[in-house]
């Protein structure tokens, strides 16, 4: 069975982009606290604290993945809102940035 036109759950696609936009200020209130655990723990690894130091190598080796995984959240719930809106118009354009 064929479908004319395209068709879009506009509710279902403006929660996904909620959740992504939700995901990234997550992640990056995650990035802000593993930033001052990071400082934290360098300031006691240079007074003695070795151990410190190797979880602050660890936090500051996996905060840039976390960071960006913030930032595609973030964009794909602009691109998720944009695309609903473009939807809402009739503009054809806005699925452009899917393709």
């Amino acid at each position: 069975m064929a479908v004319d036109g395209v068709y879009m759950d506009v509710p279902v696609v403006r929660d996904f982009s909620k959740k992504f936009s939700q995901i990234s200020e997550t992640l990056t209130q995650v990035v802000k606290v593993l930033t001052a655990l990071s400082n934290v723990l360098k300031a006691t690894a240079f007074i003695g604290a070795v151990g410190g130091a190797a979880v602050a190598y660890f936090i500051d080796t996996v905060k840039p993945y976390i960071e960006n995984v913030a930032e595609k959240c973030g964009e794909i719930s602009q691109d998720l809102t944009a695309s609903v809106d473009a939807f809402e118009r009739g503009d054809e354009l806005g699925a452009a940035r899917f393709h």
